[in-house]
């Protein structure tokens, strides 16, 4: 079969754009809604999505803006799809959770349960956590910097693979006859003992179907890409550019050979935002619909979010971006890139928080099916990706525009799959099942 690119949904709520929730056809309630998030995954499985992404952050926005922004009620990832687990057969369930703000036996635990839950279906999406608010919940005064946020998640890292680790595939035969429910030189005690954790061991859940769930990172700074070319099976990457995506795939390619890596252990996959129509002006005035729906404060509030937790409402929204300290509590990768896109095209305060406030960031496309496809192939045929991460302005129209236009699209050229190839979120993305280590 020839080389196919993957597919992951990243869905949120009432979808990507900030304003979405006041479309009139979205649900405003729709981020405790199940019914939605089931309808949401069986669109995406009928169109032979590889994974469903859900993010998530462990705090409430309480500013008087975020009043007007649809980002605060919502469910928890990981029990959101565990019972999506049990509606859908093949898509892969892909949940955040925060290496900053959990413990790790916790995590493991978690993940093993959902892939057993859905026959091999889970991934972890390990982050850092860029949400400073997030600590106050957590016993601390302020934010864990940059660099000990990475520190901890690498060694965070560690202690989840080695519980996942802890019992040998066969390892359970519960024999009745014999009385013997586990082979008792099958279990694998971690005793770990690090700088950030320490943790004893076992894991109290059976190795998983995957041998480990898949392993996903976002993070694009220099440490983020190198704990990425380390630890990920993923990465999930905002690149504005053909130019720009190619030299982060190079990159994070180049580096899996010094830890013994092969370049087809890690799928890249950008996010891309899409806007989809029978015709290109369709498009743009599906786009324009929801542009003339975000409040010039909203889009400020979301922008001074994504360049590192800064308060922008101070400064005129028809001045430049302000001069602002490098973050050390959010993305430095994506303040690096807004920074760099306001200055590109000289964007006032208002008009870059307006650009923003549907991909925050990612790649935008807004066309015909053909036109998105084209631009997809071309990233993926010219070394920019193995795949996409698809935002959409809208849910669950923006999705169903995707799954009935781009999608067979792309199957038309060859570019994906018409089935899927396995049961397994290893299986259907070409990853290889890792072994124990201590077997």
């Amino acid at each position: 079969m020839s080389r196919q690119m993957k597919l992951g949904a990243f869905l949120m709520a009432t979808g990507h754009h900030v304003a979405a929730w006041r479309h009139p056809d979205v649900p405003a309630d729709a981020g405790l809604d199940f019914a939605h998030y089931k309808r949401l995954a069986q669109i995406a499985e009928a169109a032979k999505f590889d994974a469903l992404f859900v993010a998530d952050s462990v705090a409430a926005p309480t500013e008087d803006i975020a009043s007007r922004m649809a980002r605060s009620d919502h469910f928890e990832p990981l029990t959101l799809l565990s019972a999506l687990s049990a509606v859908t057969e093949h898509i892969g369930l892909i949940a955040t959770a925060t290496t900053s703000y959990n413990e790790p036996y916790h995590v493991a635990r978690k993940f093993a349960s959902l892939d057993h839950l859905s026959g091999g279906r889970a991934g972890w999406n390990l982050v850092t956590s860029d949400n400073a608010a997030e600590a106050l919940n957590f016993g601390r005064d302020a934010h864990i910097g940059h660099a000990e946020r990475y520190s901890r998640a690498r060694e965070f890292h560690q202690v989840v693979t080695g519980l996942w680790d802890s019992w040998e595939d066969d390892a359970f035969h519960r024999d009745k006859a014999s009385g013997a429910y586990y082979h008792p030189h099958k279990l694998h005690v971690l005793d770990h003992v690090g700088e950030h954790f320490r943790v004893k061991g076992p894991l109290n859940v059976a190795r998983s179907p995957q041998g480990q769930p898949v392993i996903v990172q976002a993070g694009s700074s220099e440490a983020g890409r190198e704990l990425a070319a380390q630890t990920a099976e993923v990465v999930f990457t905002a690149q504005t550019s053909l130019a720009a995506a190619q030299a982060f795939y190079a990159d994070i390619k180049g580096r899996l050979a010094k830890f013994g890596r092969s370049t087809d252990s890690l799928k890249i996959m950008p996010g891309v935002f899409v806007v989809v129509a029978a015709t290109e002006a369709e498009a743009q005035e599906k786009c324009e619909t929801f542009q003339q729906l975000v409040e010039p404060e909203v889009g400020v509030a979301l922008l001074g979010r994504m360049l590192g937790n800064f308060d922008l409402s101070k400064y005129p929204l028809d001045g430049p971006l302000p001069e602002l300290p490098l973050t050390d509590s959010g993305q430095q990768s994506r303040q690096k890139l807004l920074t760099e896109l306001a200055g590109r095209e000289n964007l006032t305060l208002a008009q870059l928080g307006r650009r923003i406030a549907g991909g925050r960031g990612h790649h935008s496309l807004v066309g015909t099916p053909a036109q998105i496809a084209d631009c997809l192939q071309e990233w993926f045929e010219q070394g920019a990706a193995d795949g996409f991460n698809v935002l959409v302005p809208h849910l669950p129209g923006g999705l169903e525009d995707f799954a009935n236009g781009v999608v067979p699209e792309l199957q038309r050229r060859g570019l994906f799959r018409t089935e899927y190839e396995g049961r397994t979120l290893r299986q259907n993305l070409g990853l290889a099942r890792p072994g124990n280590r201590f077997a």
